[in-house]
C-alpha cells in the first residue's frame, strides 16, 4: 500500500516537472489530476524501459529523475497524436 502512494506522489512531482519542463499547447492534459496522472503514466513507462534495458531489477522501480523523463516521454508522443490528429482532420 504505501509503494503505492509513494508511486503517486513521485508521479505528481514528476509530472509538475514535466509540465513546467515542456508546458505545450492548450490541447495537452493539464490540471491536477492529469499531471498525476501524467506523471504515474511516465514513472511506469521510466521503470518499463529501465527493466528492458537492464538499468532496473524486476523488483526495483523508476526515480524521481527517470519518471520526469518518462513524463516527458508522455508529453511528446500525446503532442505527436494530437499534432497527426488535427492536421488529419483539416
Amino acid at each position: 500500500m504505501l509503494e503505492i502512494l509513494w508511486t503517486i506522489i513521485i508521479g505528481f512531482v514528476a509530472g509538475v516537472i514535466a509540465k513546467f519542463i515542456m508546458p505545450g499547447s492548450a490541447n495537452e492534459p493539464s490540471g491536477f489530476i492529469m499531471t498525476t496522472l501524467l506523471g504515474i503514466v511516465g514513472a511506469f513507462v521510466a521503470t518499463f524501459l529501465g527493466q528492458v534495458t537492464g538499468w532496473y531489477s524486476p523488483n526495483q522501480g523508476a526515480g524521481l529523475i527517470a519518471s520526469v523523463v518518462g513524463a516527458i516521454i508522455v508529453l511528446a508522443i500525446w503532442g505527436f497524436i494530437q499534432g497527426r490528429r488535427r492536421s488529419t482532420a483539416l
